[in-house]
């Protein structure tokens, strides 16, 4: 059964599914989708037109919906779509898209968002990825599955962090960072892989060796970047790891790659 508090204020039109829970002084506005067992614990702000998946959970003063942070553009006709199972703690923010953007913010699902961090316009956030607190991604960023953000760390618009990568507290990412990188640092630098991920997805032994030896030589040696990648992606061809960070610096945003600070010690 759906209850909703009597100091709520829910527009006759939102969409509220089954077993939902709105707790006081909730205001959900009019092009609001709430998906079955839900639950907003208090003082919760869903606006615009958006979409709250299926059992997420939110805490109070989160303020999810809200148009872009940006002067020029109001967001008119843009969403934002959360999917389910995701947590998002006190004071997080969440804005739709630009309408001279993509138009659309995702969030996936079995996410966890802890206190005051923030998801910009036009961002893609994967499933079963960690926000810490106050972690910021800007404007139009790609955040892959299983990525963990640190608590005060910041990423630059348009950046790209690639599956299974962790940025290390109180760093700046303006760089895209490769999947399972390890970044940190005030304009953050390539530390390493996180093998820790690696191993709680239950990579065997040898992959993750292989992909090792495929990291040093991508970022170490003679030639380019791409020289090296390519010459790891013929020779690690039946390792999905390899291919999956070759593929990644293939498929460039236009920003430069997060690389080690000293190649020699990679």
């Amino acid at each position: 059964m759906t209850t909703i508090h009597a100091s709520a204020h829910v527009d006759p039109s939102a969409e509220i599914g089954e077993g939902v829970e709105i707790g006081p002084f909730c205001v959900i506005g009019p092009e609001v989708t709430v998906g079955d067992g839900a639950v907003l614990r208090s003082h919760v702000s869903l606006e615009g037109s958006m979409s709250l998946g299926a059992g997420c959970i939110v805490h109070p003063f989160a303020a999810l919906g809200g148009p872009p942070q940006h002067t020029g553009d109001k967001g008119v006709g843009t969403r934002l779509e959360v999917g389910d199972n995701t947590t998002i703690r006190e004071s997080v923010t969440m804005n739709r898209g630009m309408s001279t953007g993509s138009g659309l913010t995702r969030v996936g699902s079995n996410c966890y968002f802890m206190a005051y961090s923030h998801v910009a316009h036009d961002c893609s956030v994967g499933s079963n990825v960690v926000f810490a607190n106050s972690a910021t991604i800007g404007g139009h960023c790609h955040v892959g599955d299983g990525v963990i953000i640190s608590g005060l760390a910041a990423v630059h618009q348009h950046c790209r962090i690639g599956t299974g990568a962790f940025v290390g507290g109180v760093s700046g990412v303006t760089k895209d960072v490769i999947p399972f990188g390890s970044v940190v640092g005030d304009r953050a630098e390539l530390g390493g892989l996180n093998i820790v991920g690696l191993k709680r997805r239950g990579y065997d032994r040898k992959t993750i060796h292989e992909l090792r030896n495929a990291y040093k030589q991508v970022f170490s040696g003679s030639g380019t970047l791409q020289d090296r990648a390519q010459a790891v992606e013929k020779q690690y061809e039946d390792n999905p790891l390899v291919r999956m960070i070759v593929d990644f610096l293939k498929t460039g945003s236009g920003r430069a790659f997060c690389t080690p600070r000293d190649a020699s010690r990679v």
